[in-house]
């Protein structure tokens, strides 16, 4: 649970900042919605820059189709929806015609994750970071705050090539700091240890902070690493992480099946093997109910985090 005192602000807001900053500086920069403009944040580009604004209805794979269009005659669209229907109903369009071409379309998921609470497993996106990371040229993003999604969203537009962005529906507290590094595809070290890494990232980053601070009541030296960006992953961190702790734990929003997690895993068993226990949702679907009792639901707490911790110490002998 956050404390009352930090500021609670949904990622999604930082993406609604972030395409009001890139709209007043990059006129080829558009914004498509699939009829969920104000709860994408959308709806804040389209009040300020209203001639570049294309609402789609609901019309997801038309969306992704439009936006490769625009792509192609040298605009940076930012096609966005709920992360479930981006990934899922127009996962054909986002390969065939964005991934498949390399095209600059930034793709904005939505309400990702268990925390979208009553909307249940039909609008609980638990999928989409493996979905988006096996493409190939795709690049992903998992900002843990407001202000992380802000960055993300503006350094997106920079890039060549096709991006998704994961964003969260419920408020979660402000971590990082303007004077806080920030690049796609490098990793933050949030804290130092000798004796375990833990990775995370979107709102699990705070999740896991909370769980290193029960760790180093118990003795234990975690190091902590918010690796905001699945796709580049970012090997060096990775493999030196490994070497230096000797065991790992990956914390997700997400199935443990071909995720962040995987990911890490991926390089680990290539590079330099240690133990590794993943945090996540275990191979089910979400359902519906109050965010915090899910996270309880399907062991998404610092509790959770920490006896995966020992099980990787045990591992590690």
């Amino acid at each position: 649970m956050a404390d009352e005192k930090m500021k609670m602000v949904p990622t999604r807001d930082g993406f609604g900042e972030g395409l009001l900053i890139l709209g007043k500086e990059n006129k080829n920069v558009v914004v498509l919605s699939a009829d969920l403009t104000e709860s994408t944040r959308a709806a804040w580009f389209q009040k300020d820059y209203p001639g570049r604004f294309f609402g789609m209805g609901v019309a997801e794979q038309d969306m992704f189709g439009t936006a490769a269009g625009l792509a192609l005659i040298g605009k940076i669209p930012f096609a966005c929806t709920f992360g479930v229907f981006a990934s899922g109903r127009a996962w054909d369009q986002i390969r065939v015609s964005i991934a498949y071409m390399n095209l600059s379309v930034k793709i904005a998921g939505t309400h990702a994750g268990i925390s979208v609470g009553p909307d249940g497993a039909t609008h609980q996106a638990l999928e989409e970071i493996a979905l988006m990371r096996i493409l190939p040229n795709m690049t992903v993003v998992v900002p843990c705050d407001a202000l992380e999604a802000r960055r993300a969203t503006v350094e997106a537009a920079k890039i060549k090539g096709p991006v998704y962005l994961r964003f969260g529906r419920a408020p979660v507290p402000m971590i990082t700091k303007e004077e806080d590094s920030f690049s796609i595809g490098r990793a933050n070290v949030l804290r130092e240890g000798n004796d375990i890494t833990i990775f995370a990232c979107g709102q699990m980053v705070y999740e896991a902070m909370l769980a290193c601070d029960e760790l180093k009541r118990e003795g234990i030296s975690a190091r902590l690493i918010n690796l905001h960006t699945p796709k580049p992953i970012d090997r060096d961190v990775i493999i030196r992480a490994a070497r230096e702790t000797g065991a790992m734990v990956t914390v997700e929003e997400h199935t443990v099946l071909g995720g962040m997690g995987s990911a890490i895993a991926e390089v680990v068993a290539q590079a330099y093997p240690v133990p590794i226990k993943m945090v996540g949702v275990k191979d089910k679907f979400g359902v519906s109910g109050d965010p915090e009792q899910l996270f309880e639901h399907f062991g998404l707490t610092p509790k959770n985090i920490v006896i995966a911790a020992r099980e990787a110490l045990q591992m590690k002998g």
